[in-house]
């Protein structure tokens, strides 16, 4: 019993056992942590807001202060930015504004500040939070009071909650007689916000206004949009001062709840603050690292290849794939028990034809494997020594590859130029190996060879060539080591390969 349990079988099954389970949980991790996906070129989109500040200096000392997103659930916050040359900056964390104070200046000032969101999530513009104070009553004389709560009155017949049948009582197409009186004429956003929290108030459901920014590509020169949001039904609701829709609209991100001003200066006048937005794409490898700072999960990423330059990281990408093609080799051997010409021969092939194209690598490696053999005939009549003779097909590799570049160039085809992507050493060896095989167990056999070396090869191609399982095992690098317990657990395997049933069939039959 106990020399079951120290048995190398059963040590590598435990050990891909505890692999299965590290690689499960650091993709978990990733997944939650870190923002990667199973699928390939995975992007976020980016936003970049930028507040365009203008206004003229009084000559007194200047002090600027504007209201700025905050992280929330709907988006996280990727970096911020302010251009104002000459000016001290400070954040104000608590009322979560910027501000920017400077000397005294003459000329008109123009400031920015950037910042840049990303991961937008449907927050539905719920935000629970403590039950506030009722709000304190408009003061109205008693004609307008009497239009407000007849106007309230008809609010009555409109559909939805109390907060939506007062907004669309006042956005009413023809406006009524009663919204007319309480009114103007012209009205803007903001006179239907005031007239809304008026209205509410006087039923007791608190208020506050809201300013945001819709999300859309290439937009320039706009002030936030307005609404409202209401205490109903245990929290604080938003709602379209358009529509009186309920909840955060698609693509909207909130500046400011509730306060005075969007922007105060002190020692300026005319100050207006205009906003752009830019939408830009980013991967999820490039955000990976911001989303690890926001979870406080730094440390695993700084220790991890997704830290390095991109270069190296490129390089990994690829070496972390051959695992997956030693695997499939050592099926294709062990199991199925396909002869190749040498181990980790098709692989090279295959990574060749990576670099060539499939079908163009292909017949030019066909045509070199052709035409080297011959040579290689011709050569075992001069009776050579084994290393002159390698050497030779070596030679003869490289001017046949010379040769094909040449033709490639001149008849500008693809196929020819490939030629040079193949491992020479590699190729001259393949052609020795076969014309040894020939001599010594007849030309089925070595053809045997080089037909399986290319059919694991071409299997093996692709594999690595698809971008999905690229991505998977450049991202979710840990399924190497389930690999490496895989492989290991294969070398214990001492039963009949799947070409070998064929061969003993007849003795299974006649016992």
């Amino acid at each position: 019993m106990l020399k079951k349990f120290t048995s190398v079988r059963f040590i590598l099954t435990i050990g891909l056992i505890l692999s299965v389970c590290f690689a499960a949980y650091s993709i978990y991790y990733k997944i939650r942590y870190w923002g990667f996906d199973w699928a390939p070129k995975k992007s976020t989109t980016v936003w970049t807001i930028e507040a365009q500040i203008n206004f003229m200096p009084t000559g007194e000392p200047i002090k600027v202060s504007l209201t700025t997103p905050k992280v929330s659930k709907e988006y996280k916050i990727l970096d911020e930015d302010v251009v104002a040359e000459g000016y001290k900056v400070s954040k104000d964390t608590k009322e979560n504004r910027i501000v920017l104070s400077s000397a005294p200046r003459e000329e008109k000032q123009q400031l920015y500040y950037r910042i840049l969101l990303f991961d937008n999530e449907d927050g539905r513009g719920k935000i629970p939070a403590p039950v506030p104070s009722n709000p304190e009553k408009p003061i109205f004389d008693e004609q307008k009071m009497a239009v407000a709560k007849e106007l309230l009155e008809l609010s009555a017949k409109q559909p939805g909650n109390l907060p939506q049948q007062v907004i669309r009582l006042l956005n009413q197409t023809p406006p009524d007689a009663t919204v007319l009186a309480f009114l103007p004429m012209k009205k803007k956003q903001k006179d239907i916000a005031e007239a809304t929290m008026n209205l509410l108030a006087l039923k007791n459901v608190p208020t506050r206004l809201v300013r945001g920014i819709k999300l859309e590509e290439n937009k320039k020169s706009f002030t936030p949009d307005l609404m409202i949001e209401a205490y109903t039904e245990g929290r604080w609701t938003l709602y379209s001062l358009k529509t009186g829709k309920k909840g955060l609209p698609e693509d909207f991100v909130v500046i400011q709840r509730g306060g005075d001003s969007l922007l105060d200066v002190e020692g300026g006048e005319d100050s207006v603050v205009k906003y752009s937005v830019l939408k830009s794409i980013s991967s999820s490898f490039n955000l990976a690292r911001h989303r690890a700072k926001l979870a406080n999960q730094t440390t695993w990423f700084d220790f991890s290849i997704y830290s390095l330059p991109l270069a190296e990281q490129n390089t990994l990408k690829w070496l972390m794939i051959f695992p997956l093609a030693i695997l499939i080799i050592v099926l294709m051997r062990n199991v199925i028990g396909v002869q190749t010409m040498g181990t980790f021969t098709p692989m090279l092939i295959s990574m060749a034809l990576v670099k060539t194209g499939f079908w163009s690598g292909l017949i030019c490696f066909s045509f070199i494997i052709f035409i080297g053999l011959l040579i290689r005939a011709l050569l075992s009549k001069l009776n050579l020594l084994l290393v002159p003779r390698i050497s030779a097909v070596v030679i003869v590799v490289i001017l046949m590859m010379q040769a094909l570049t040449i033709c490639g160039y001149q008849l500008k085809l693809d196929i020819a130029a490939s030629a040079v992507f193949f491992p020479i050493i590699i190729t001259a060896w393949i052609i020795e190996r076969a014309s040894i095989t020939w001599e010594e167990d007849g030309a089925m056999n070595a053809t045997k060879e080089i037909v399986f070396s290319i059919l694991v090869a071409i299997i093996t191609y692709f594999v690595i060539c698809n971008e999905y399982i690229r991505h998977i095992m450049f991202a979710f690098n840990e399924l190497n080591l389930v690999i490496l317990f895989i492989v290991m657990l294969l070398g214990t395997y001492t039963g009949y390969r799947l070409t070998e049933l064929k061969r003993f069939a007849p003795l299974v039959k006649k016992g």
